[in-house]
């Protein structure tokens, strides 16, 4: 889980768990981390992202089961009580995300996690920054090297978060952007309930039938969303191919509304109520009500 260091990051290593290592004690030792980070961010006068470290745990309540302050950074964090969640939705990032824009990727975790607690509180969001992001204006956005590595890492995490999760627990992964590259090359388990591509530039693969998951797979795109006039084609190692809303990929459609590229998850969208609703097991949210309900849930 560690980001490449640099130096002009300074951070201390990341702390280290052995697998049986519980969530608390994962918490606990990944707030020490954070708070020596900042310490030592400040120390080398990065004043900027010594702030940034602060505000991720400015109520000391965080709960990190993974952080790295080196370079751009990794976090993977809790919103919920994971150990007794039975829906956990993971939120897998695009480009530019990195400790420096922590914040905004964290308030679509929180926005999330509010609209799930209202309908199921059994429920739990995990913010997955665990992969090198790309950079928007730059070559690795074109490419599927970023997701690769990204993949590898997150297959045996989400093994590693169905034994930390409450007994029985239905996962689902919140793909956007370019994290939809990234989940479409994941290998699954049976745990895995719902992919949910959204904001997709594509994800390399011709159908939904060619991701590696037994997963349902879903696809939304609001109509304010600038990525959809981005060409899907794909050239050698250049590009992502077929459209995931294009029926023709075969995934089930959701609808997100009028919003756009940065906006899926923001409180009183239609696309957070549907993105809500797969997570509780909703069979169809192509126009359906904005919640599962009861009965949808314990089916589920």
């Amino acid at each position: 889980m560690s980001a490449a260091a640099s130096p002009n990051v300074p951070a201390p290593i990341p702390a280290a768990f052995a697998e049986s290592a519980a969530p608390l004690d994962r918490y606990a030792a990944n707030r020490a981390n954070l708070a020596e980070a900042a310490r030592m961010a400040a120390d080398a006068g990065r004043t900027g992202r010594a702030a940034r470290l602060r505000a991720m745990d400015a109520a000391g309540t965080a709960r990190f089961l993974a952080f790295d302050g080196r370079g751009s950074g990794r976090a993977v964090e809790v919103f919920g009580d994971l150990e007794t969640a039975d829906r956990v939705a993971v939120l897998v990032p695009g480009s530019d995300t990195t400790l420096d824009t922590y914040q905004r990727f964290r308030a679509g975790a929180v926005s999330l996690q509010q609209r799930l607690q209202a309908a199921h509180p059994r429920s739990a969001v995990v913010a997955w920054l665990g992969y090198d992001t790309p950079g928007t204006v730059s070559t690795t956005v074109l490419t599927a090297a970023r997701a690769d590595e990204a993949a590898a890492e997150l297959g045996p995490f989400l093994d590693r978060l169905r034994d930390m999760a409450g007994p029985g627990a239905r996962l689902s992964l919140l793909c956007h952007s370019y994290g939809s590259v990234v989940c479409a090359r994941t290998e699954t388990g049976p745990a895995v309930a719902d992919i949910v591509l959204f904001g997709s530039p594509g994800t390399g693969a011709d159908s939904a039938r060619d991701l590696p998951t037994g997963a349902r797979v879903w696809a939304g795109r609001g109509s304010g969303d600038w990525i959809g006039h981005v060409p899907h084609a794909r050239l050698g190692a250049i590009g992502f191919g077929t459209d995931p809303v294009d029926p023709a990929f075969g995934a089930r459609a959701f609808a997100a509304g009028a919003v756009g590229h940065s906006d899926y998850l923001k409180p009183g969208t239609e696309s957070l109520d549907h993105l809500s609703a797969i997570v509780l097991g909703a069979a169809d949210v192509s126009g359906a009500p904005a919640t599962a309900t009861p009965s949808e849930v314990s089916r589920a």
